[in-house]
């Protein structure tokens, strides 16, 4: 692999970033121009912008390693991915930006004039976008390493220095410009690319991945063990090694029986042509029919992982912060829905690559189910399938596709997070707006890069999936009730948010420290949405009902004005006391 052009491709990407960072710099000023770039992005921008937020390191590289090593059931990744923005569309999007207000805890405040739900809104706010942004800086360092050979945390470290120059210099007003930018820039990193694979696959007689046994190294391959691994064997297999299986010095050919070893860091291992792929313990042994068909995935319980997973997938993206408070940035309600809908169209879009990318890597790039690194296979296809010339000048766009995913999200979490750390900690201490942001800005960016210093890797799609949980079990029942239910009130709201806030957060918690557990315990607490959500909406109802004299004052006139279409002439400021 070229690493000099892969290097280069990244660079253009951050190079062309901070440029139109410092270039849209120029035009903000105000409180607005920093936090809703003015309530004047354009719906088709703005979609553009949400697009290229959205589709984080997770979908840029991690959807296709998942869709590679879990086939037909990781396909709902991407699904749930792009449906979710249909609900948003449906009941959220146009009477969000109708509140008139900054921020998702501001809404929350206005609509209950409780500064205590305020408060609950913001910690979760941070929980969220740090639990988002974590996967951002470890894929920039998974790429990092693969293409540049660099530790793990110099990718974390160059993404947060490139995200705070860009958002202290404009804002809202910058990140709207670079990620509309960077979405364009991702759809043509990942589809050009796959029209290369494509073609390099009917060149190849057009190999089916839906073979009745497990992926097989086509080649002598060689394979260096990075970090120490426990694998599966399925067949008996010889092979050489240098460095220690199973605990012992080998330097030499090795028979592995049915069963599993253990390979050391640094070790190397050449594997004849033939060879059945090991599979890395985690990594289901699939054969390529089971691979090809739902429900197959090896693991227990594995319909109410599925539709768990699209639960959370569904309502988590209603309830991202980081994706609710760009819909503030449009000029009104119409615009909002309009954004909605177009942005259904370009994440659409995107999500057709992938898995092509996940059917190709178990063909011409197997030794990652070995390794577990299936997350690099967007970077690593090119090279291996295409070859030559051509596969470095795809690997290096690829590079720079994969480099404005990082940046694209991770730029759009810190916003949202300095946004609120800036108004309910920093501005007490900070009187100028502008400054507190910014001051904010380096403290949301500093938390999960020092996270990712000392945090395990999950995979990229998965570590993701954690904050829609957390989203899909607070905010979303929070949104559905709070904009449609006048009944709402403030002990019902906080109530509802602290338990599906801690039920989540815990059931992470123990599934990401306790990986092994099995049976439903297992698989509850590794997707919790489908459970918590409906505790945290059965929570809120009942305890509004029993508090029915907690109800908003002016609740009435509130639900207009987020009903009502701009045209009407609604007064909507926002104020401590609410909707006026």
């Amino acid at each position: 692999m070229n690493s000099t052009l892969a290097a280069v491709g990244m660079a253009l990407t951050v190079l062309v970033t901070i440029g139109l960072a410092a270039y849209s710099s120029r035009l903000a000023r105000t409180t607005g121009d920093f936090y809703v770039a003015s309530r004047s992005v354009p719906a088709w921008w703005n979609a553009s912008a949400i697009s290229g937020e959205y589709l984080s390191a997770a979908s840029f590289l991690g959807v296709a390693g998942l869709i590679m090593a879990g086939g037909a059931d990781a396909v709902w990744f991407p699904v749930g991915y792009a449906v979710g923005y249909v609900l948003l569309l449906a009941l959220v999007a146009a009477p969000l930006r109708r509140s008139g207000a900054y921020t998702l805890p501001d809404f929350c405040e206005a609509r209950l004039r409780s500064s205590k739900v305020r408060l609950i809104a913001s910690a979760l706010v941070v929980l969220i976008g740090w639990l988002y942004v974590l996967p951002q800086l470890q894929g920039a360092g998974l790429a990092l390493q693969i293409l540049l050979d660099t530790p793990t945390w110099v990718g974390g470290l160059l993404v947060s220095i490139t995200v705070l120059v860009v958002i202290v210099g404009g804002g809202m007003r910058s990140v709207t410009l670079v990620q509309g930018f960077q979405y364009w820039l991702k759809v043509v990193a990942i589809m050009v690319p796959v029209l290369f694979l494509l073609a390099a696959w009917r060149a190849d007689a057009s190999p089916s991945a839906l073979t009745e046994a497990p992926p097989v190294f086509d080649d002598r391959t060689t394979v260096r063990i990075e970090n120490p691994i426990t694998v599966k064997v399925s067949d008996p297999i010889t092979l050489e090694v240098e460095g220690a299986v199973d605990a012992v010095a080998v330097d030499g050919p090795v028979t592995w029986q049915i069963g599993e070893h253990t390979v050391a860091a640094g070790s190397t291992l050449i594997f004849p042509q033939g060879a059945t792929v090991p599979h890395l313990s985690s990594v289901p042994q699939l054969t390529g029919v089971e691979w090809g068909q739902p429900l197959q995935s090896g693991q227990e319980h594995t319909l109410y992982r599925t539709f768990a997973l699209m639960f959370a997938l569904f309502l988590g993206t209603m309830g991202l912060p980081h994706v609710l408070v760009r819909f503030y940035t449009n000029p009104d309600g119409r615009a909002a829905r309009r954004t909605a809908l177009v942005v259904i169209g370009l994440v659409g879009l995107f999500y057709l690559a992938p898995s092509v990318y996940g059917m190709l890597g178990r063909l011409y790039s197997p030794e990652l189910l070995l390794t577990g690194r299936t997350d690099a296979v967007v970077l690593l296809l090119p090279q291996a399938a295409v070859g030559g010339v051509a596969g470095q000048w795809l690997t290096a766009l690829v590079a720079a596709g994969a480099a404005a995913a990082f940046l694209a999200t991770a730029t759009g979490l810190t916003v949202t997070v300095a946004g609120v750390l800036s108004q309910d900690i920093v501005s007490k201490r900070v009187r100028n707006p502008i400054v507190s942001f910014r001051v904010a800005a380096a403290a949301a960016v500093v938390v999960p890069l020092l996270l990712g210093l000392v945090a395990e890797s999950l995979p990229l799609a998965r570590a993701v999936s954690l904050a829609f949980a957390v989203a899909a079990a607070t905010f979303s029942p929070l949104l559905l009730l709070g904009i449609w239910w006048p009944k709402l009130t403030d002990v019902g709201a906080a109530a509802g948010l602290l338990l599906g806030g801690v039920l989540a957060t815990v059931a992470i918690g123990i599934s990401t420290l306790i990986p092994d557990l099995t049976g439903w315990p297992g698989a509850l607490l590794s997707q919790p949405a489908a459970w918590a959500m409906p505790a945290a909406l059965f929570t809120m109802v009942v305890v509004s009902l029993r508090t029915a004299h907690r109800i908003t004052p002016g609740v009435d006139r509130i639900m207009i004005r987020l009903h009502t279409p701009e045209a009407v002439g609604v007064q909507r400021t926002w104020t401590a006391r609410g909707l006026r």
